[in-house]
């Protein structure tokens, strides 16, 4: 690179990023505070069922992952999130207006379905914006929205259930998402060479210079060649446990919370946002080491590993204080987060551009699968028991697992792999 890469990319594109996958979490992670608020008394939901209808969401998302991710990368991601906005603010909008169980899961469903595709076309759409030098930290603006959003949705989300209750919550916080859509659409574009924003050249510049990285990256043919690749599944495999914990932390936290002390569901999000801005503190900085390191996976191992031993430590230290506890909990929540933008550069990094994406979204969609499990088995076990130790250990474990499958000796070459 002879000469520095357009800044204006940066200040230009980083807000969009954040601001689009900020709905995506929001309208993922408020049924956590319905669940918190009284949703299963109104609609008579049965504990088991409170689980499953946590956990669908990432059903439809797992289903749908993989499809989007070959139309973003064959066609175009702008295309395929700007349908998706609308789609999931509508959706989440209707959570409010549904008056039964079957239409609660039913919702749920494709609003995990219709989200599926925006995760990966996002980190599509960063590969072919930026370098590699520049990835993780461009990722980190993208997953920066999970642990900001969750810190504003959980005081938000309270204080809206407490003085409208769960359903005027999913109307609120729903709509605006669609109309972000429309934004999108006309604020983004595909390709830097169709940026007018951009002075003369240096969209052109951008893509020479991602282009030359391609052309030092092994050839993979297909999609079924990188999803045969060893490295491949076993990041996916990884994905799931680190899945499981991540999805099974951020759904039932307030539930957690609610039903550890005597704290109010105002209260509760205020707890609840605290583990967050440590994580949004901390995820900048953890993503923009990761730029400069060569191997990702000194950045990613320590976070999980940190987090997973919290999470043993509060299944054998369970019921010996509040704030014992609360300060674990946190802790143990941070280094999922923390990890994802650095992780998700990976693929990107080791794989050609006409494959990238789809190893992305096979990734992603495995720590869907993991989502669905982990917010199953979390709310199934806190609701049989009464009692989160059983989870604190699900969730323990699953983390180190993930750390012993990113640790194992890699493969010399990609393409080996794959071939």
């Amino acid at each position: 690179m002879t000469e520095p890469l357009s800044r204006a990319r940066w200040w230009r594109l980083t807000p969009i990023l954040f601001i689009t996958y900020s709905f995506a979490y929001l309208d993922r992670v408020n049924y956590s505070f319905a669940a918190a608020g009284g949703i299963q008394q109104d609609l008579a939901i049965s504990p088991s069922m409170a689980s499953l209808i946590g956990a669908i969401f990432f059903l439809g998302y797992f289903a749908f992952q993989i499809p989007g991710a070959i139309y973003a990368e064959r066609r175009s991601p702008k295309t395929i999130i700007f349908f998706c906005l609308v789609a999931w603010g509508i959706l989440s909008a209707l959570t409010g207006v549904v008056s039964n169980v079957h239409g609660l899961l039913a919702v749920r469903f494709l609003l995990g379905a219709v989200e599926a595709a925006v995760f990966p076309a996002l980190i599509i759409f960063v590969s072919r914006w930026f370098a590699r030098g520049e990835r993780s930290l461009a990722n980190s603006f993208i997953t920066l929205s999970t642990p900001v959003t969750v810190i504003w949705m959980s005081v938000l989300s309270g204080y809206l259930v407490d003085a409208h209750g769960w359903r005027w919550m999913f109307i609120i916080e729903g709509l605006p998402a669609s109309l972000w859509g429309i934004a999108w659409w006309f604020l983004v574009q595909d390709q830097p060479s169709q940026a007018r924003w951009l002075k003369a050249g240096e969209g052109q510049a951008v893509e020479d210079t991602i282009a030359a990285e391609q052309g030092a990256i092994a050839p993979v043919k297909n999609y079924a060649d990188a999803f045969r690749s060893l490295t491949v599944i076993r990041l996916a495999v990884l994905y799931f446990f680190w899945g499981l914990s991540l999805f099974g932390f951020i759904l039932w936290l307030p539930s957690i919370l609610k039903e550890a002390g005597s704290a109010n569901i105002v209260q509760t999000g205020w707890l609840s946002a605290f583990p967050y801005v440590i994580t949004a503190v901390l995820m900048p900085v953890v993503s923009r080491w990761s730029d400069r390191v060569s191997d990702r996976r000194k950045a990613v191992w320590p976070c999980l590993a940190i987090s997973g031993a919290a999470f043993l430590t509060l299944y054998a230290v369970n019921g010996s204080g509040f704030w014992i506890s609360y300060g674990l909990l946190c802790l143990a929540g941070i280094g999922p987060i923390v990890a994802l933008a650095p992780f998700f550069a990976i693929p990107a990094d080791i794989l050609p551009r006409n494959v990238a994406g789809g190893a992305s979204a096979l990734i992603n969609s495995l720590g869907a699968l993991g989502g669905f499990v982990g917010s199953y088995l979390v709310g199934w076990f806190n609701g049989l028991t009464q009692n989160p130790a059983s989870s604190f250990l699900l969730m323990g474990t699953s983390l180190m697992i993930a750390v012993v499958l990113l640790l194992l000796p890699q493969r010399p070459s990609i393409s080996r792999a794959a071939a």
